[in-house]
């Protein structure tokens, strides 16, 4: 389960660490679930250079997008907190995967409960 920091971390090539992850996942056969909400903050943020990678990302075999729709969007407002937390949680606690992050701060003042939170290096 990759938070949109993770996305970010990636898709801008800042991080070795998102890289091994997202390549051994296809090496594996491992899922990537990515919620929708990552990918739109991803997309706002990164550099028009970097949006092929995120593009790549999004088309490989092994990532799953939890796409907000209107059932899902009822359900992490109902988890209340900022919005791409609320989604990026409730996608890993659904799944029982851990959450990987490359900003753990930003889930300081949310509820983790079932969720093990693993920050990118």
């Amino acid at each position: 389960m990759l938070d949109a920091s993770a996305v970010v971390a990636f898709a801008s090539g800042r991080s070795v660490y998102s890289a091994a992850l997202v390549w051994t996942a296809v090496e594996e056969g491992l899922v990537l679930s990515i919620p929708s909400t990552g990918v739109a903050a991803a997309w706002a943020v990164l550099d028009e250079k970097d949006r092929p990678v995120l593009e790549v990302l999004l088309h490989l075999p092994v990532a799953v997008i939890d796409d907000l729709t209107a059932a899902r969007a009822r359900t992490v407002g109902w988890a209340g907190g900022e919005l791409l937390e609320a989604h990026a949680l409730l996608c890993a606690r659904d799944r029982g995967w851990p959450l990987v992050t490359r900003d753990a701060s930003r889930y300081i003042d949310t509820d983790l409960a079932g969720v093990d939170l693993e920050q990118l290096p």
